[in-house]
């Protein structure tokens, strides 16, 4: 059955057609195209969403979890715990659909999520330097729940950061899902009380989209990261090492043994850090670098080349599925986590063991430790702004 719209384009056509014939007149074919296609409808995106209970907490509160579908058969699925990304599904060149992030079946294997596995985490992302920072003049003191190299440092915000909550989570009327988290002023040692919004979008131009937005009622730090460890394989027991990784970047932040940055943001030109070109990811991974050294491989940031709002950040590709990944952000940096520290202790979905280099991170993001450089990008959120992070996962085969 024919709808409306194609009976007005075919009347357009007819229209022009008699113009044409009447006054003889030549008009371009392309103008013609264009009156056409301004009655076109614009399509609406398709995606569908649906909304089941995923378990209860110790507390008794039930957990919801979403399940975004696009036309195209991409499956992406969220839940209130932890603002966390379960899996998405996407197919391979042979149109064979895979999940490709790690993770767990249930709930209860959240609960124990210990490598922030597909989660929000916050308030501040990455690390701080012996979990210490001064603002406005006054000190802050935070847990101190990793030590690499044996230097303390507060991770990814604390003992109970945002990937440990409970989220409250809505459907949004374009189709995605809205996270929704107060952080009590205190809360992990961090000042103000901060209101935080995290939405979930799959569009039916396979983009996966992860925005976070906040605002305080006094200054605060803040660095919203989004976690999750790729597999684009879809074989989560096989190394990453041979995926292709391509990164926006000319320098990145050097470290000392604490993996906390210098200072001083060095050129990757001429080093193992330089992935300005696509590049293995296991060529030199284990080359005679100070950096690598420090972090048992890739875990680092990357600065990324100015512009102006969201713009590319990394490019990634597995050879055999011919899955791609480009992720695109306003952050002004990228952590490149290559797996280093899986050792096949977190069992996960289908009771898989997570084995070392089985999966890599790149979590846009502002620098580390910025609460401590005052030469790096500030931070520092204060009352009547709003803190906003963009970033786009686009998925593709070649």
């Amino acid at each position: 059955m024919r709808g409306k719209f194609d009976l007005v384009n075919d009347r357009s056509i007819r229209q022009t057609f008699e113009l044409m014939r009447k006054t003889h007149s030549i008009i371009p074919a392309l103008v013609m195209s264009l009156l056409v296609c301004q009655q076109s409808p614009v399509m609406a995106n398709e995606t569908q969403v649906k909304e089941d209970v995923y378990g209860t907490l110790p507390g008794g509160e039930k957990v919801r979890i979403f399940t975004l579908t696009n036309k195209n058969g991409l499956v992406a699925k969220v839940t209130e715990y932890g603002a966390i990304l379960v899996s998405m599904e996407t197919p391979d060149k042979s149109g064979k659909t895979a999940d490709l992030v790690h993770g767990y079946d249930t709930l209860k294997g959240w609960l124990g999520n210990t490598s922030y596995f597909g989660a929000t985490v916050g308030r501040f992302g990455n690390r701080i330097a012996h979990g210490k920072f001064t603002l406005d003049g006054k000190d802050y003191q935070l847990a101190t729940n990793n030590s690499p190299g044996d230097i303390p440092c507060a991770l990814h915000g604390g003992l109970k950061g945002f990937d440990k909550v409970l989220w409250s989570g809505k459907t949004t009327a374009d189709k995605g899902v809205e996270f929704s988290y107060i952080s009590k002023d205190g809360e992990e040692g961090y000042p103000g009380n901060l209101t935080v919004k995290v939405t979930y979008a799959l569009g039916d131009d396979n983009e996966l989209k992860w925005e976070a937005k906040a605002t305080t009622d006094a200054p605060t730090v803040l660095n919203l990261v989004h976690h999750s460890y790729w597999n684009l394989s879809g074989e989560p027991t096989k190394e990453i090492n041979d995926h292709i990784l391509m990164l926006n970047a000319d320098s990145y932040l050097p470290t000392d043994a604490g993996m906390i940055p210098t200072g001083k943001i060095a050129p990757v030109a001429g080093t193992p850090m330089d992935f300005t070109r696509p590049t293995a990811i296991g060529d030199r991974v284990g080359a005679d670098f100070e950096a690598l050294k420090f972090g048992g491989g890739y875990d680092h940031a990357w600065v990324l080349r100015k512009g102006e709002g969201v713009r590319l950040a990394a490019r990634v590709k597995d050879p055999k599925s011919g899955r791609v990944m480009e992720i695109s952000t306003n952050q002004p940096a990228v952590q490149f986590y290559g797996g280093n520290f899986l050792d096949g202790e977190a069992v996960g979905k289908k009771g898989v063991a997570y084995a070392r280099r089985t999966a890599l991170c790149l979590e846009t993001e502002g620098f580390p430790d910025a609460p401590n450089k005052p030469e790096f990008p500030s931070a520092v959120l204060r009352p009547g702004e709003t803190y906003t992070h963009t970033m786009i996962h686009k998925f593709s085969v070649e």
